[in-house]
């Protein structure tokens, strides 16, 4: 198969891996990437991982870039709150939240950064409809500020919240407060319930 035509038949992919291309060509040699890659006409994401090099990469690419790389995984954390305009500062880093080990991968369009989670607390997040085959994972609000704080403890004082600089007009706007409270329950967990809690009241006072 030629790159034209490889190109032509994956076009609505935003990223493709050597299964895609079986599909499409049982014969195909894998050889012929490394010549294209070679060239500049794809790029190389991680092991079996491609895209081809005039894709254009914005949110919704790196989102689900970072769903695809390792699954099962949500976008969440630091991303997810600075998604919603929770969060002032630029964050550089796509986090996300898996229910497999924690694992980092560093590519050429970003880092990609995985908590690990119970896979009860796999939870609260949509599904983000880009075109027909191209669909990831993106953490609700509240779900976001849960996971946050859940792997970050050490946000617990009246201090640690003022530093975080949450966005208290955005937080008004995006968070349900009865859903956030709901999602807490899941957590079963005192402490970050006081914090929470304490969070709320900053926020409202």
């Amino acid at each position: 198969m030629k790159y034209l035509e490889l190109k032509q038949k994956l076009s609505e992919h935003i990223i493709f891996s050597l299964a895609d291309i079986a599909k499409l060509d049982p014969n195909f040699y894998n050889s012929r990437l490394y010549e294209w890659k070679k060239k500049g006409y794809i790029k190389k994401i991680a092991k079996g991982l491609y895209i081809f090099s005039d894709t254009g990469i914005d949110e919704n690419t790196l989102f689900y870039i970072a769903n695809k790389l390792y699954h099962p995984s949500y976008v969440s954390l630091e991303m997810a709150l600075s998604y919603y305009d929770l969060l002032p500062e630029t964050v550089f880093s796509i986090t996300s939240v898996s229910t497999r080990r924690t694992y980092s991968f560093n590519t050429f369009a970003g880092n990609f950064n995985y908590r690990s989670i119970k896979p009860e607390l796999f939870f609260g997040y949509r599904i983000v409809r880009v075109k027909s085959n191209v669909v990831y994972k993106l953490a609700e609000p509240e779900k976001a500020l849960l996971d946050f704080l859940y792997f970050n403890p050490h946000y617990y004082r009246l201090r640690d919240y003022e530093e975080l600089r949450i966005n208290s007009e955005m937080f008004r706007e995006n968070i349900e407060e009865e859903k956030l409270l709901y999602y807490l329950d899941r957590f079963s967990q005192k402490k970050l319930t006081e914090r929470v809690n304490k969070l709320l009241r900053y926020l409202n006072d």
